[in-house]
């Protein structure tokens, strides 16, 4: 049986991880209420910082409930995700979704991001090289 928790090694843990994803985002994936920020990390897997504000998400239980939802959604997709430092943003509004609407949102971020970063790495291989 595998492990089913959220571990460390699956989180963005200092501001200092948060501030490099800022500012060097090379993916940036807008679903309903919510908005990601991605860049390639050198740890060959993915890592996840939440931010989900008062000011935008006004109820504990409604923030409690988002990140759950999203660290889940994050945990059955590690394997699949690329090697990214992902910061996950809360818009005004996300609280009035439902969960299955918040998880189907999640799930097509993913999708796009795993598309956008093969993407990326693909021309990346396939550039041409210069020749004498």
């Amino acid at each position: 049986m595998s492990c089913q928790g959220f571990p460390r090694r699956l989180r963005l843990l200092t501001a200092e991880d948060y501030r490099h994803v800022f500012d060097t985002a090379a993916f940036k994936l807008h679903g309903k209420g919510m908005m990601a920020l991605a860049t390639p990390n050198a740890l060959g897997r993915p890592r996840i910082g939440l931010i989900f504000s008062k000011k935008n998400v006004r109820r504990a239980v409604d923030r409690n409930r988002l990140k759950r939802i999203t660290r889940e959604s994050i945990r059955h997709r590690q394997h699949r995700l690329p090697a990214v430092d992902i910061v996950l943003l809360a818009r005004r509004g996300v609280q009035e979704l439902d969960n299955e609407v918040v998880h189907r949102q999640l799930h097509g971020m993913w999708r796009r991001l795993e598309r956008e970063a093969n993407k990326r790495t693909h021309h990346a291989s396939a550039a041409p090289t210069s020749q004498r």
